[in-house]
């Protein structure tokens, strides 16, 4: 990052799109294009010999596309990538889960209905991802140890019955959640709401990616639907989620939190009042601290809490403040989270037994 600008190698496909792209960084005095390229052969070899701070990237490019250029990239030479595409395809997720850090829709001077809100959040993104310490993908063998038990801020055994599971994330979110749910049974007993910061009109794209990796049902939230065991449900575009007493999905357009909408903080701040002890909270992956304060609430309020740890976050600012703020029960990295779930379920289903 010399002078203060922040490095960027544009990698798009068309050609106009590309004189349009560098153009628009380069209206921003922190950034700087120092190359840009055409395909995804021509980035590894530049990469090669120089480093810049973040590569923007098209996801569909002749030869090498998206996924293989930025999985070949992160083995050799990581650096920040965002992708940056039109469409919410299957490869843009292959690609996140490769190691790309963000996804974000590309603006064009072309009929775009909102280019000026689309351009500003485009450079906002690369700015901020520039910040991002990447490391170099390797492959992590799947942990065999089983977390703790769940306890009591009082230190004995959790005894409350868990029927929902609330999960929050943001950037590295997509790759985290997959690994999640693709380790939960098919008759896993409770349903998941997820609020997953995300690029607007990539929703679909996601449920659509992660439904190929769980064996359990993803879809995008409905207001007034009635969570069913075992079911993912993920908050929509530009709505809060949460639930009501009767247990019923909720979306809201009440003010964003912390310029989101959705907020994980909603979601949490909803299992706390309405579900207390028998909620449980995953706070993965994410830049800011959306939800943090929510995770000790629901801590506070008798529920089972999971910060996802440093090393397997992308960034570690969500779940790094929860923790901070002792709102975690347990610190794990993704690869064991699902275990836990499935162990804290499991758990309170015996407690439940025992009960009656």
């Amino acid at each position: 990052m010399a002078e203060g600008k922040i490095d960027v190698l544009l990698v798009e496909n068309s050609a106009s799109t590309r004189m349009f792209l560098a153009r628009l960084l380069e209206s921003d005095p922190k950034i700087r294009v120092i190359r840009a390229v055409a395909d995804g052969q021509s980035a590894i070899d530049y990469l090669d010999g120089s480093m810049p701070d973040v590569v923007l990237m098209d996801i569909h490019m002749p030869g090498l596309d998206g996924f293989e250029t930025t999985k070949r990239i992160m083995e050799t030479r990581p650096v920040p990538i965002v992708i940056c595409s039109a469409l919410a395809s299957d490869t843009v997720f292959r690609s996140l889960a490769a190691g790309a850090i963000a996804c974000i829709e590309k603006p064009t001077d072309r009929g775009h209905s909102n280019v000026e809100a689309v351009a500003g959040k485009l450079l906002q993104t690369v700015k901020l991802m520039s910040e991002v310490k990447v490391v170099r993908r390797r492959p992590r063998p799947r942990a065999s140890a089983a977390p703790s038990p769940a306890v009591s801020s009082q230190g004995r055994p959790a005894k409350a019955s868990v029927n929902i599971i609330g999960i929050g994330a943001s950037t590295g979110g997509p790759p985290a959640l997959q690994t999640i749910l693709s380790g939960l049974p098919h008759d896993f007993p409770v349903p998941i709401l997820v609020v997953q910061h995300i690029a607007p009109g990539f929703l679909s794209g996601m449920a659509a990616w992660l439904k190929q990796s769980t064996r359990l049902p993803v879809q995008v939230g409905s207001h007034g639907t009635l969570p069913m065991p075992g079911h993912v449900y993920l908050a929509p575009d530009d709505f809060h989620m949460g639930i009501d007493a009767s247990g019923r999905i909720i979306l809201a357009s009440e003010p964003t939190e912390s310029g989101l909408r959705p907020a994980v903080a909603f979601l949490f701040r909803s299992l706390a009042e309405v579900r207390g002890a028998n909620a449980l909270g995953v706070l993965l992956t994410g830049m800011g601290k959306d939800g943090a304060a929510e995770l000790k609430l629901m801590k506070d309020r008798g529920a089972r809490t999971i910060a996802q740890d440093r090393a397997s976050s992308i960034v570690h600012g969500m779940p790094g403040q929860a923790i901070a703020l002792g709102g975690a029960t347990h610190v794990l990295p993704a690869d064991q989270i699902a275990q836990a779930l499935v162990s804290s379920v499991g758990k309170s289903r015996v407690a439940k037994e025992e009960k009656s």
